[in-house]
């Protein structure tokens, strides 16, 4: 376990066992936390520090249209679609909708190449709430 300048490092799966909770301190406080495992790094961080990024750089956001007295939205560049009989109903199907992707991209759809890119709106969506994911598909206020 190396630690240099607050940041921690743990060069091997066994060593991260041991030292878990010095790893989980400092992605809690947004040190750089980082594992080993082979040729494979990866990082730890605060949850809710990764999701309040996400929704600044995902940058998807719906397409949201009136036509023939139903409300329907779609979000640009991924499979997701909605309809509601109101703005708040279709906003709701909308989640709805954004979860299932979520569910499928992390069951097979990851692997997909042409899923790849959606890593980090998945993140967002397995992050947040469904009060928070409204608000970021709205662009409200959480």
């Amino acid at each position: 376990m190396t630690q240099a300048l607050g940041a921690v490092h743990a060069p091997t799966a066994a060593r991260a066992r041991q030292q878990i909770k010095l790893l989980l301190d400092a992605a809690r406080d947004g040190r750089t936390a980082t594992i080993r495992r082979e040729s494979q790094g990866v990082a730890l961080v605060d949850s809710e520090r990764l999701r309040r990024t996400l929704e600044l750089l995902v940058t998807v956001a719906p397409v949201v249209v009136r036509e023939g007295g139903e409300w329907d939205a779609y979000l640009p560049g991924l499979p997701i679609s909605a309809t509601g009989a109101t703005l708040e109903a279709v906003v709701d199907d909308l989640v709805l909708a954004v979860r299932e992707y979520a569910d499928d991209w992390n069951a097979r759809l990851y692997a997909a190449p042409n899923h790849a890119d959606a890593w980090g709106f998945v993140q967002l969506v397995g992050l947040s709430d469904d009060r928070q994911l409204r608000a970021w598909l709205t662009r409200e206020t959480a």
